[in-house]
């Protein structure tokens, strides 16, 4: 399930309904795992800024479309562009020949039978996305009555059977999703709701107390250093968080909610505290159910053996993911793979800002939210085979780039990215190697992997 557009496609892509606040977009600044890092003015290059740069390099120069060439003052006012090759010329102007204005008049001619033909085009183009419109919203009609009517009050008995894994891969209705999302995550912290209040209350005193003094001493084993090196994040984060949104930034209707299950999290888990990234993952869970709800879900999900390598930056355990990511990559795309390997191009470079956000800052916020769906059905293994359905789906691109250009690519992707072409790109994937399937590889992997040894991944070090 996908929608079409930006700006207002997420009009009805969440139950909640949302309304738009003008807001200054600020520019993000760069991503780095570690210290302070200035906004990186490279990476505010477009896609198809990067694609053509190298297709320059290369040659394969894309041709700009024919521009008709402009007269200024002119003596008359013709009707348009096309109709002006059969005006006469101006007087102080050698008059037109017979033979060049019955010429001008079949030149004329046929700019309109092609001018035709394209709105004829266009008009069945547009027939046809809006039959597919329709389709969908009848599909997600029939899918939500049988989530609401047979799954959900079922959920134990039904949520791996074939039926449900096989309506569930096609996008889960936004109506259901957030409730579909809590189940699947889960709650094996035994979170509540009064437990949230709780941290909440706690976050806000500290934001007071911090607010009010400027002691250096130590609390509750959070310097004051600490303490505001993490406020400022997460205030700096909050604002890059969809700005094209406008509902995340000061003002807007979810910053507070947004704040509040960002500091209680500081609170509940100070051993991981606040890393960017975090904003993006509370913001879709926020988008999709109420705020406790979504502070469960966030501190479920940032539980899991994956998020948690990642968020506390377990370099071993990060080094055995993308070992295993490399072991499906050369199975699936082994040329692309030997060419990526041709210039030392590991994975850490783009993998690292797609696990974080769980690809809600990579993709088009409605393509996220549906490989969250299936992400909550498979687990951390659908993460990478994403990552891999991406690289599939750019492969003849990429295979004609050089390092700075991948890297700048998969940094930022093309924002035309559609759910049909990605999902059938990532169905291709088969995350199995030899007999051997994601968790028996990774099981098995670099066992004694140590950081630093084969590998020369410059994200990873401090």
């Amino acid at each position: 399930m996908s929608t079409h557009g930006t700006g207002n496609r997420q009009r009805n892509l969440f139950p909640k309904r949302t309304k738009e606040l003008k807001s200054v977009v600020h520019s993000a600044p760069g991503w780095k795992l570690f210290g302070k890092v200035p906004p990186r003015e490279n990476l505010q290059k477009t896609s198809r800024i990067i694609q053509q740069e190298y297709e320059a390099r290369t040659g394969r120069t894309c041709k700009p479309p024919p521009q008709s060439s402009r007269r200024k003052n002119f003596e008359f006012e013709p009707l348009s562009t096309t109709a002006l090759i059969l005006e006469d010329r101006p007087s102080n102007l050698p008059a037109k020949s017979v033979e060049e204005a019955l010429r001008h008049r079949q030149e004329y001619d046929e700019m309109v039978a092609e001018a035709k033909k394209r709105e004829i085009k266009e008009a069945h183009k547009r027939k046809k996305i809006m039959k597919e419109r329709f389709k969908q919203e009848e599909n997600i009609a029939s899918a939500m009555v049988i989530w609401i009517n047979e799954i959900l009050p079922n959920w134990e008995v039904m949520r791996s059977t074939r039926r449900v894994r096989e309506l569930w891969w096609q996008g889960l209705p936004p109506s259901v999703r957030g409730k579909v999302w809590s189940l699947a995550v889960g709650n094996e912290l035994n979170i509540t709701p009064e437990l949230y209040e709780i941290f909440l209350s706690r976050a806000k005193e500290r934001w007071k107390s911090f607010s009010e003094t400027n002691s250096e001493n130590d609390v509750e084993g959070v310097s004051v250093a600490d303490r505001e090196a993490s406020l400022e994040l997460i205030k700096l984060d909050i604002s890059r968080t969809f700005p094209s949104l406008y509902i995340f930034q000061k003002g807007g209707p979810y910053h507070d909610v947004l704040h509040s299950i960002l500091g209680a999290y500081t609170c509940y888990r100070p051993d991981v505290g606040y890393v960017q990234g975090m904003s993006f993952i509370a913001a879709v869970l926020i988008l999709n159910l109420e705020e406790a709800d979504a502070f469960i879900a966030f501190a479920n999900l940032l539980n899991k053996p994956c998020q948690l390598a990642f968020f506390r930056v377990d370099h071993s355990m990060m080094l055995r993911y993308f070992a295993t990511f490399e072991v499906f990559f050369e199975e699936n795309l082994s040329k692309l793979f030997l060419h990526f390997k041709s210039y030392s191009l590991t994975p850490d470079i783009y993998l690292i800002d797609w696990i974080f956000t769980l690809y809600s800052k990579s993709l088009p916020l409605d393509l996220a939210c549906r490989v969250w769906d299936v992400f909550c059905r498979d687990g951390e293994e659908f993460l990478f085979r994403t990552g891999l359905g991406i690289l599939r789906l750019y492969e003849d691109i990429l295979l004609q780039m050089d390092f700075i250009h991948i890297a700048q690519f998969l940094t930022k992707l093309p924002e035309d990215i559609t759910s049909e072409k990605l999902f059938t790109c990532i169905a291709a994937i088969q995350m199995q190697n030899s007999t051997k399937k994601w968790t028996q590889v990774f099981a098995s992997v670099m066992k004694d992997i140590k950081e630093g040894d084969k590998n020369n991944s410059p994200a990873l070090k401090s």
